[in-house]
């Protein structure tokens, strides 16, 4: 943990000359480092932003969540909605001048499905064949009916690579990765910055604004902030709720804000390698426990202010598939102590490994004492969080506090945890039931009937605690009054199209 003065010293070395704004640079400060520059392989909500920059996607959102187009200018159902036809934009060209054509977008697909340590294969599972009948067409045929594939190929999934750079490159893509986005890559170096200039050859090269961009991981909100405001920073993203006030009174800068999709969870390990090989991770009973010993409300309050809401479900209170039937309970400390006694564990000992980011040390420390109450021992074990990530997909880890995004379609914040083969499911939670009403709900396209297989899935999943769910956040973004054009939306990633620096 940082002291005072290492933090004020970080502030003050972005603004020395050496790090002084280039004309047309836009400098965004992020709350973590990126894990990964290759989009199948990329898992945080950090890289889906700067990913969003450098690689263009097959669909997007709008801030009202409808799709729109992107590489695929349009897009057509069959009637047993068993096949997709994209039709894909004329004279699209990757950042080497190769063309974006039907081929280039087989190729990327069929790696997200095949590659082993692809993030994305859960989510595009259903895609059973490619055709591509022309150079501008692609006939994605599906085993079943996938009601969110769209919202897949609007996310990391339907990001295009070039195939030249992907076959040349091989394992080392990410090292210098060559898409379609509005921006090229130019370096990385990791923990300080990723650079990226204007790509004049865009298909929308006239909403790219500025010539370059440089994304600057800063883990703490206060450093972010104080660069922000010193002229360091023009953008910085997930502002800490205290700051919010101080912010909107501050007449040089600008604040935005989107309700989120997202979530705040403990990942419990309950089969990911010989770490799960414990009573917290065999016995779901310690678990439940934990879950017990837990005052979200309290937690909300301390750390966010209030300005998150707590939870206990995958999905927010408000959505239409919120699971009523499943209610956040109150904290009953005495309730944790009775089952940790059946148990046989009076004082158990958990490691919980916690990415270095302010709220998330705060949240960590906050429960520390909480689940002291009831008799657990709860270690905390700080790390980089590319580096705990990565220890999270080797399952080197018993307990993680972790932060999903969120995705515009529920599936995509719940089939990958809580399925079998989920490409998320790092806590290697597994109940065929549960997989059966996974796949009914990807299946349907009446909302009320895949509520209803939700519900189904949660209610099997939710009391073996290999995930417990805390909150769910808004996004929350500031920005010098001088840069016009941001947008914040609701899932979090910042487009970057239309940004301008007055």
């Amino acid at each position: 943990m940082k002291s005072a003065g290492r933090i004020i010293a970080a502030a003050l070395l972005a603004a020395t000359p050496a790090l002084a704004q280039q004309a047309g640079t836009l400098r965004i400060g992020l709350a973590s480092d990126i894990d990964t520059l290759d989009p199948v392989l990329s898992n945080t909500i950090a890289g889906r932003s700067v990913l969003t920059a450098l690689c263009d996607k097959l669909l997007d959102v709008d801030v009202n969540l409808n799709f729109v187009p992107r590489l695929a200018e349009r897009w057509a159902w069959s009637e047993d909605r068993r096949a997709l036809t994209l039709t894909l934009r004329q004279g699209a060209t990757f950042h080497d001048g190769s063309p974006v054509d039907a081929e280039a977008v087989r190729f990327s697909l069929n790696r997200a499905a095949t590659l082993p340590s692809s993030r994305r294969r859960s989510e595009i599972a259903e895609i059973s064949a490619i055709e591509v009948p022309d150079a501008r067409t692609v006939v994605l045929r599906l085993s079943a009916p996938s009601a969110p594939l769209l919202a897949q190929l609007a996310d990391r999934a339907g990001m295009v690579m070039s195939p030249t750079a992907l076959q040349a490159a091989g394992n080392d893509f990410a090292r210098a990765p060559i898409c379609s986005g509005p921006f090229a890559f130019v370096a990385q170096v990791p923990q300080e910055r990723i650079d990226f200039r204007r790509f004049p050859g865009h298909w929308n090269a006239a909403e790219v604004k500025v010539e370059s961009v440089s994304f600057r991981p800063i883990p703490d909100s206060t450093v972010r902030i104080l660069n922000l405001r010193s002229g360091s920073l023009d953008l910085v993203e997930r502002v800490a709720a205290n700051d919010v006030a101080g912010l909107r009174r501050d007449t040089r800068l600008r604040y935005a804000e989107a309700r989120g999709f997202g979530f705040t969870s403990i990942i419990a390990n309950v089969g990911n390698g010989p770490r799960a090989q414990n009573p917290f991770g065999q016995d779901a009973r310690l678990r439940q426990a934990f879950d017990l010993a837990l005052d979200r409300d309290a937690l909300n309050q301390v750390v966010f202010e209030g300005a998150n809401t707590p939870g206990n479900q995958p999905i927010p209170p408000g959505s239409p598939f919120y699971a009523p039937s499943f209610p956040m309970a109150p904290r009953d400390v005495a309730a944790a102590r009775r089952l940790l006694a059946e148990a046989g564990q009076p004082a158990p000992q958990v490691t919980m490994l916690v990415p270095n980011i302010p709220e998330f040390r705060q949240m960590a420390e906050v429960m520390q004492a909480m689940v002291r109450d009831a008799g657990f021992d709860l270690r905390i074990e700080v790390r980089e969080l590319a580096t705990a990530a990565g220890m999270m997909n080797r399952g080197e880890f018993q307990a993680f506090l972790i932060g999903w995004s969120g995705r515009v379609d529920p599936d995509g914040n719940i089939f990958a945890f809580n399925h079998c083969r989920g490409a998320n499911n790092d806590s290697k939670f597994c109940d065929p039931r549960v997989d059966a009403a996974l796949e009914a709900a990807r299946a349907s396209v009446e909302p009320a009937e895949r509520a209803r297989h939700y519900a189904a899935a949660l209610g099997i999943a939710l009391p073996d605690r290999h995930r417990i769910y805390l909150v769910h956040e808004g996004w929350r973004f500031a920005h010098a009054a001088r840069l016009s054009g941001f947008r914040a939306l609701p899932d979090g990633i910042m487009r970057l199209e239309g940004v301008t620096l007055n």
